[in-house]
């Protein structure tokens, strides 16, 4: 699905990311922690795999839910496997479209992005959710925390996938961000927006980009 998705990104097109994308399996989803990160893959030992077809990079953006009903040969994202469920563009790059289900070899990378990172800012007076997305390096965010310009930084919660949100008031002030990776690396943006004109009253957060809410977006370059 390029248009929603359980990390939260929404159109995949709009966001940067195209169809060079993968749903991950439960044991690599890791409950939407793994939202961003980046894996080469390469079709390994099968009839199907395309000769010398090289690898392909995908960056994980959706949940591959697992199924339980018959037939068996269906539960490929199941628990334990590692799967990897790809565009079709993706999938025929590496193999033939008559595979269906092909072995791979894969391994994490590091993300390649342009025009830095962004954040998607949406809430009302008492609820701010901002999605954090265009991570290069590890790609997959742990951790976030929010400042105004009048507060000390304050930890967000991982709403889900990527989004990150607080019930802490901020308005009226400038917004900065403390941002994590998987690796360890901390990257400090300072100033990313301004108040981010939320709604007089609480909405549900559960609308896309299209609903009652504001949403804006910024992109900010670093390191």
């Amino acid at each position: 699905d390029v248009t929603e998705g359980a990390c939260g990104y929404g159109n995949l097109f709009q966001e940067g990311y195209g169809l060079e994308t993968a749903a991950l399996s439960t044991a690599l989803f890791n409950n939407g922690k793994t939202c961003g990160a980046c894996f080469e893959l390469v079709c390994a030992n099968s009839r199907w795999c395309k000769p010398n077809a090289g690898s392909i990079t995908v960056t994980a953006t959706n949940f591959c839910p697992p199924n339980y009903s018959p037939p068996l040969n269906t539960r490929w994202c199941n628990p334990p496997n590692k799967h990897f469920d790809l565009s079709m563009k993706m999938f025929i790059s590496i193999a033939e479209y008559s595979g269906g289900i092909v072995p791979v070899k894969f391994r994490r990378v590091k993300c390649q992005t342009r025009g830095g990172v962004r954040f998607e800012i949406k809430g009302n007076p008492y609820f701010i959710m901002v999605l954090v997305y265009n991570v290069g390096g590890a790609g997959d965010v742990t951790s976030v925390a929010i400042r105004g310009n009048n507060s000390p930084w304050i930890p967000m919660q991982r709403n889900w996938g990527q989004n990150w949100n607080t019930g802490v008031r901020l308005v009226g002030q400038r917004l900065s961000f403390l941002v994590q990776t998987s690796d360890g690396m901390s990257m400090t943006f300072v100033d990313v927006a301004p108040e981010p004109e939320p709604e007089p009253e609480p909405s549900s957060l559960r609308k896309d980009r299209t609903g009652s809410q504001v949403a804006r977006s910024y992109s900010v370059a670093c390191c």
